[in-house]
């Protein structure tokens, strides 16, 4: 089979205006829930889209760990790839991709460092082996082996051993501001529905988009 010719239709609903919140946190949280009471594997995961200082597009997948109506929150290695990207530059795009329920949502805005406490409220709610896989990896450098990788962590273990693990200054969440949301249901014939909020003086419009 040819991959040009590989394709199904979209046909479990349709998305109208009067099925949405005029509000697009309220609409995302409609969405999310739903997601997660259907047993949606990784519904939490989001495509996290950043660009360099210099014009480089880079694209990886993080998890959602907090939404409220300031915006939507992950939790990163500071000196990663992504974190000097967004040092540089933090616009940043965030996209939840649903395919099985034929969904997307698309969020574009600026990411803002979160406070040292609620960084460490969260760090110390991992498990002690992400907290020491946090300090072990310097993430997004190269290393020769993975044998070099456990000897980092089995430092970092002995280390800590016996006591609290600390928040390493290099590790923290981002709080992404959102100014556009689009709520995306795939439809027959690729006529999609999509309806995107923009935020405008403080105020979100509502628009329908053209597939």
């Amino acid at each position: 089979m040819k991959i040009a010719d590989y394709r199904r239709e979209y046909t479990q609903s349709g998305l109208y205006r009067a099925d949405l919140d005029t509000n697009p946190f309220q609409q995302f949280d409609r969405w999310f829930t739903q997601a997660i009471k259907s047993d949606y594997p990784d519904a939490n995961a989001m495509t996290l889209a950043t660009v360099s200082a210099t014009g480089k597009p880079t694209q990886r997948t993080v998890l959602l760990k907090g939404y409220d109506s300031k915006g939507f929150v992950f939790f990163t290695n500071y000196d990663s790839g992504k974190g000097h990207d967004i040092a540089e530059n933090d616009q940043v795009s965030l996209l939840f991709s649903w395919l099985q329920v034929e969904r997307q949502i698309e969020i574009s805005g600026t990411a803002v460092k979160l406070s040292s406490a609620d960084s460490a409220e969260y760090f110390h709610s991992r498990p002690e082996s992400s907290q020491l896989g946090a300090w072990a990896s310097h993430q997004s450098q190269s290393i020769e082996s993975r044998e070099d990788l456990l000897k980092q962590l089995n430092e970092v273990t002995e280390r800590f051993s016996g006591d609290t693990i600390p928040l390493p200054e290099h590790w923290g969440g981002y709080l992404v501001v959102p100014n556009t949301v689009e709520f995306w249901q795939g439809r027959e014939g690729r006529l999609h529905d999509r309806f995107e909020y923009t935020l405008s003086d403080k105020e979100w419009h509502m628009k329908r988009l053209q597939p």
